[in-house]
C-alpha cells in the first residue's frame, strides 16, 4: 500500500505559465525489498477555508465568493484548485516526485479569487490521491490501485502562490470580459487616444466618481 505526504511547494520556474510544483513524498508499505515499477498518479487538490482565519480586509474581498462573513458557517466550503496526472518511476521504499499544478489568473475562477483575496498566512490543502500501481510480484509485473482514502494535507503559503504569479504577471492581473466590452473598450481609448490600458480604466473610474487608489 502506498502512503503519501506533501512536504513542500514552490513556483515552477521553467512553465509557461504560473504553475506550482508540490513535492510529494511516497512510501511503499508494501515491504522495503518491493520494487514499484511505476505509478500512475493522479492528485485532486482542494482548496479548505474553513482552516484559517481571516483579516477584516479579506473578509471584505472574500464576499463576492462565500457572502457576507455572518453567513460563512453555511458558505465557507472547499474550493477545487486542480486535478492533475503524473507519471512516477521506479523505486524501493520511498521516493518523492514533483506534481506541477498549473495555475490561471481568471479572477472568475473561485480558487483565483480567493488567492487573489489573500493578503498573507497559508491556504490549507487537501490532496486525494488515486491511479494505479505497477510493480514486482513473485509471478512477474503485478497491478494494484492506490487507495481511494490516501490523502495528504499542505499549507501553502500564500507568498508562494504570489510570487508564481509574478513570475509570469509582475504587478497586474487578467480580467476576462467579452468581445463585445472589449470591442467598446478599444473604441473608448481609441477616440480619446489613451496609451495604456491602466489610464483607460483609470479615466473611466474618475467618470464613474472612483477614484484609483
Amino acid at each position: 500500500m502506498l502512503r503519501f505526504a506533501c512536504t513542500g511547494a514552490r513556483p515552477e520556474p521553467f512553465a509557461a505559465g504560473p504553475s506550482l510544483e508540490f513535492d510529494v513524498r511516497i512510501t511503499d508499505d508494501g515491504g522495503s525489498a518491493r520494487r514499484v515499477h511505476s505509478v500512475a498518479l493522479r492528485t485532486q487538490i482542494r482548496i479548505e477555508p474553513r482552516g484559517r482565519g481571516y483579516t477584516p480586509e479579506e473578509s471584505a474581498k472574500l464576499v463576492d465568493l462565500f457572502g457576507e462573513p455572518s453567513r460563512w458557517g453555511e458558505t465557507l466550503n472547499p474550493l477545487q484548485l486542480a486535478t492533475v496526472a503524473t507519471t512516477v518511476g521506479s523505486f524501493t521504499g520511498e521516493t518523492t516526485v514533483p506534481v506541477t499544478v498549473p495555475l490561471t489568473y481568471d479572477l472568475d475562477i473561485g480558487a483565483t479569487k480567493f488567492f487573489h483575496g489573500l493578503a498573507e498566512g497559508e491556504v490549507p490543502l487537501l490532496m486525494l490521491f488515486s491511479g494505479t500501481v505497477f510493480y514486482a510480484g513473485p509471478d512477474g509485473v503485478q497491478v494494484g490501485l492506490v487507495s481511494w482514502h490516501e490523502e495528504a494535507t499542505f499549507r501553502l503559503p500564500v507568498a508562494t502562490w504570489r510570487a508564481a504569479m509574478d513570475d509570469h504577471y509582475p504587478q497586474s492581473a487578467y480580467v476576462r470580459v467579452s468581445t463585445a466590452t472589449l470591442d467598446a473598450l478599444s473604441a473608448y481609448r481609441s477616440q480619446h487616444v489613451i496609451p495604456s490600458w491602466d489610464e483607460t480604466f483609470e479615466r473611466l473610474l474618475k467618470e464613474a466618481g472612483r477614484e484609483h487608489p
